[in-house]
C-alpha cells in the first residue's frame, strides 16, 4: 500500500521510522513538510529523507507543497499529521477534503478537522467509498476508538470518564509529589517538552474538551461542538487544594466525562481516591468506559509522543489495508 504524508515533525518522523524498521508492506511515495516536499511513485528512501530532515530541516525539495503531494495521486492513503488548528481546522481540513474527494483514504492525528467537521467529512468519505480514520486524535497509543466501535460492539455505552491530557496529568503529579506550585510544575513540564510554550489549550482543559467532542460525535452521533462542553482547567488549582485532598487520602486529576443519554460533556478537576483506576502518573492517559454487558473497562497508556502516535496511525493504515481492496 502506498502512503503520502503531510507533516514531518516528530509524529511524521515517528511514522517514517516505524515504516522503515518494520516489514509492514507499506511504501511511502510522497512527503511534505511546511517548506519542502518529495514525490516518487516508486517509493522514496525513508532513511535518506530522515537524515535530510535532521541535517537541513527540510524533508525534500523547496517549493514542493502539500497541495502538490495531494494532486500527485501517487498514494492510496493520505497520512495527515500537520499541527492542529482548533479554530478553523485549516489547512488540514482542506488537505483531507481534497484527498477524500479524489477517492483516497485518509488517516489523521489532527483533532481540528475531526472535531469541527466530522459529519461532513464522513459523508464525503462514504460518498467516495473510502475510509477516514482518526484513532490518533484521542489518547495517542490507546486504541480507544477501535475499542468503542469494534471491541465493544453491541454494548450500550452509558458513560465515559478519563484523563485525556498528559501535560495536565504531569503537572498535577508533580504538584502532589513534590509540593510544587502550579507555576513551578508548568515550568518543569515546559523544560521537559511536555508542555508547549503556550500551554493554554492543555491547562485550561480545551485539548481534553476537543477529544470529548470527537468521541461524542463519532461514537454517539451527538452533533456537539466545543461550546457544548462545560470546561474548567487546572490553571486555578493551588497547592492548598492538593494538600486538602492529600489529607483525605485522595488526589486531584483533570477528568473528561461524557454521559450520552443526558448529553453531558464536562472537563474539570476532580478529587479521586488514590486507588481510583483513573489516578495515573506523569503523562499517562486513562479512560474508563461503562457498558451494559461488558461492565466497566479501563484503558491506560501513553497519550502522546512520536512513536506512540505513530502506533495509532499505523494501526489505522493497516486496518484500511486489510479491510479494503488496494488500488492497482
Amino acid at each position: 500500500m502506498r502512503i503520502a504524508m503531510l507533516g514531518f515533525g516528530s509524529v511524521g518522523r515517528g511514522i517514517a521510522e516505524a515504516v522503515s524498521e518494520k516489514d509492514l508492506g507499506l511504501s511511502i511515495t510522497a512527503v511534505a513538510d511546511s517548506r519542502s516536499g518529495i514525490i516518487d511513485a516508486d517509493g522514496i528512501d525513508i532513511r535518506d529523507v530522515l537524515e535530510r530532515k535532521r541535517t537541513t530541516g527540510l524533508c525534500g525539495t523547496p517549493g514542493i507543497t502539500a497541495e502538490d503531494v495531494i494532486e500527485s495521486g501517487v498514494y492510496d492513503v493520505l497520512v495527515e499529521v500537520t499541527p492542529t488548528n482548533a479554530d478553523s481546522a485549516e489547512p488540514a481540513l482542506g488537505y483531507i477534503t481534497c484527498a477524500l474527494t479524489a477517492g483516497r483514504h485518509v488517516v489523521t492525528s489532527n483533532k481540528g478537522p475531526v472535531a469541527l467537521r466530522y459529519d461532513a467529512l464522513m459523508q464525503l468519505a462514504v460518498s467516495r467509498n473510502v475510509q477516514l480514520r482518526y484513532e490518533a486524535t484521542v489518547c495517542g497509543a490507546i486504541p480507544l476508538i477501535q475499542a468503542l466501535e469494534i471491541g465493544l460492539a453491541g454494548n450500550t455505552i452509558t458513560a465515559l470518564n478519563g484523563v485525556f491530557n498528559g501535560t495536565c496529568n504531569y503537572i498535577l503529579t508533580r504538584m502532589t509529589d513534590e509540593g510544587l506550585s502550579y507555576s513551578q510544575a508548568l515550568l518543569e513540564a515546559r523544560e521537559l517538552g511536555y508542555a508547549e510554550a503556550d500551554p493554554t489549550y492543555d491547562v485550561k482543559g480545551i485539548d481534553a474538551a476537543i477529544k470529548l467532542v470527537i468521541l461524542a460525535n463519532s461514537i454517539w452521533g451527538l452533533n456537539v461542538s466545543l461550546d457544548d462542553v462545560d470546561i474548567t482547567g487546572i490553571d486555578g488549582l493551588t497547592t492548598d487544594a492538593l494538600a486538602l485532598a492529600e489529607d483525605l487520602d485522595c488526589t486531584i486529576r483533570l477528568i473528561g466525562e461524557i454521559i450520552p443519554e443526558k448529553r453531558i460533556l464536562k472537563v474539570s478537576p476532580r478529587v479521586l481516591s488514590k486507588d481510583h483506576s483513573l489516578v495515573v502518573r506523569d503523562t499517562l492517559n486513562a479512560v474508563t468506559v461503562e457498558t451494559d454487558m461488558a461492565g466497566e473497562i479501563t484503558l491506560i497508556g501513553r497519550g502522546a509522543g512520536s512513536r506512540e502516535t505513530a502506533s495509532a496511525i499505523i494501526a489505522d493504515i493497516l486496518f484500511i489495508r486489510d479491510c479494503y481492496v488496494e488500488r492497482t
